[in-house]
């Protein structure tokens, strides 16, 4: 079935600046707050429309979630749903806005930590640029029963810049809890209380040895297999 046309006056605001963004910008390209006031000169509050977006799973970004872009730009990264059919363009409860309490809440519950790559607020990123600014996400968890929610995560922003789509099964992390050993399920219970990991001798020398070039690494074969003859 093809889509209506942005151009269409008869359909909502909102509606006509997602399929803008489909049928003008395309997934993964850069725009302007300037271009998109000039496809729609004839919409006052465009620019929020197209933030109502977000509420409907759309990605876009700014140069607060992607430092690559300039103030004015804003990134269309992924499709959400289709709001120009009806009924797709009422905001699903889950996104209902957090109050400060609830925010300052999931962040004291998750160590003031990003729990996707792990890095704390206003720690520096690897190369050292930028420093971590910590947000509070939704993320959809698919729970044993098959059901899904929508649970409260603390996430960088600039994980959350890459989250489209991102979820969590918990029906299967609980089935790979129950396939560990007692022994296994010992050590991950030491881990969970710790809300870390304790790396053994064996898994550090296994990371140094994964940044080893080629014929390095050929050299810790051959001395382990000459250990063992």
């Amino acid at each position: 079935m093809s889509l209506p046309s942005w151009r269409d006056a008869g359909i909502g605001s909102m509606a006509r600046a997602a399929l803008w963004l489909v049928q003008e910008v395309g997934e993964d390209n850069i725009f302007t707050k300037a271009e998109l006031r000039e496809a729609f000169p004839d919409v006052a509050q465009i620019d929020r429309r197209m933030r109502d977006l977000r509420d409907h799973d759309w990605k876009i970004s700014t140069s607060r979630e992607d430092p690559t872009l300039r103030q004015q730009e804003q990134r269309f990264v992924a499709q959400g749903a289709e709001v120009w059919i009806p009924g797709k363009s009422k905001a699903p409860k889950h996104k209902a806005s957090l109050t400060a309490t609830q925010r300052a809440k999931v962040l004291d519950e998750d160590g003031y930590l990003c729990r996707t790559c792990g890095i704390a607020a206003g720690e520096s990123y690897e190369e050292g640029i930028e420093q971590a600014v910590l947000n509070v996400a939704r993320r959809k968890v698919i729970q044993p029963n098959g059901d899904t929610a929508y649970q409260l995560v603390t996430e960088c922003k600039r994980c959350g810049a890459g989250s489209s789509g991102r979820q969590a099964d918990l029906g299967r992390v609980l089935e790979q809890v129950a396939a560990l050993s007692p022994m296994e399920q010992r050590v991950l219970a030491g881990w969970i209380a710790a809300d870390r990991r304790s790396l053994s001798p064996l898994d550090k020398v296994w990371g140094q040895y994964r940044t080893l070039p080629e014929p390095s690494r050929k050299a810790v074969a051959d001395a382990l297999d000459g250990a063992n003859d």
